[in-house]
């Protein structure tokens, strides 16, 4: 039996990490803000906004990675700037990805501005979606190895 993928969701609070985890795990969407590191299901580790947003934490993702088989990059599509600095992607030994939230809420140049700042940072691959439509879940889902 194939070992399930434990992924790391780094973004700004508001990103979209708990509601994508919910879409994940077919829970329903419920916003609440993650205070703790959270593990989900064992595959799945929910972080705190505030570890990116605040220089200083930004060294618990490298710790909280270590155990991580890959790191998810989550950034909302109608926001304006990013919080992951170029070449972000780096800085953890592991493959990187990128997933755009929100989509469903923002205009095609939002979308491609959000998916550039992930580009930047260093994923990978970037995926567009929308937990609340599925817009591009299912091959985020195929991609992770989660199957809906």
């Amino acid at each position: 039996m194939e070992k399930q993928k434990r992924i790391v969701l780094i973004g700004k609070t508001k990103a979209g990490k708990t509601t994508l985890c919910q879409y994940i795990n077919k829970e329903d969407l419920v916003y609440h803000k993650t205070q703790t590191v959270q593990v989900i299901n064992d595959s799945l580790i929910d972080t705190p906004g505030e570890y990116l947003e605040r220089v200083k934490m930004r060294g618990a993702l490298n710790v909280i990675s270590v155990d991580a088989d890959l790191i998810l990059f989550v950034q909302d599509a109608t926001e304006k700037e990013t919080m992951f600095p170029p070449a972000y992607a780096g800085s953890f030994a592991k493959p990187t990805i990128g997933v755009v939230t929100k989509c469903d809420l923002a205009t095609k140049e939002q979308t491609e501005r959000a998916a550039g700042f992930l580009k930047m940072a260093g994923a990978k691959k970037v995926f567009i979606t929308s937990s609340v439509n599925g817009t591009g879940c299912e091959e985020l889902l195929e991609y992770l190895g989660f199957s809906k």
